[in-house]
């Protein structure tokens, strides 16, 4: 019976190194400031509303001014998209 043929197998050649990319970070230290200043804003205006019986922050607005307080939420929802 024949004997197999054995394979050389080639010698360990590690995979080339990679070289370090210059990755751009941009400094977003404003976005935690901003979105919790219009999340504390909105709930005060909502509050303020309610506590004063819709006489202040603004008394022409009537109603609105919860329609403004959550519009204030809404921004800080929106800035939070920002922050990595």
């Amino acid at each position: 019976m024949p004997k197999s043929r054995i394979r050389k197998k080639a010698g360990f050649t590690p995979p080339p190194a990679k070289q370090a990319t210059n990755i751009k970070l941009t400094s977003r230290s404003w976005v935690a400031p901003v979105m919790l200043a219009l999340f504390l804003i909105g709930l005060a205006w909502i509050v303020v509303f309610y506590v004063t019986d819709g006489d202040l922050p603004i008394k022409d607005l009537g109603n609105w001014n919860i329609v403004v307080g959550f519009g204030f939420i809404a921004g800080g929802f929106g800035v939070s998209t920002q922050w990595k």
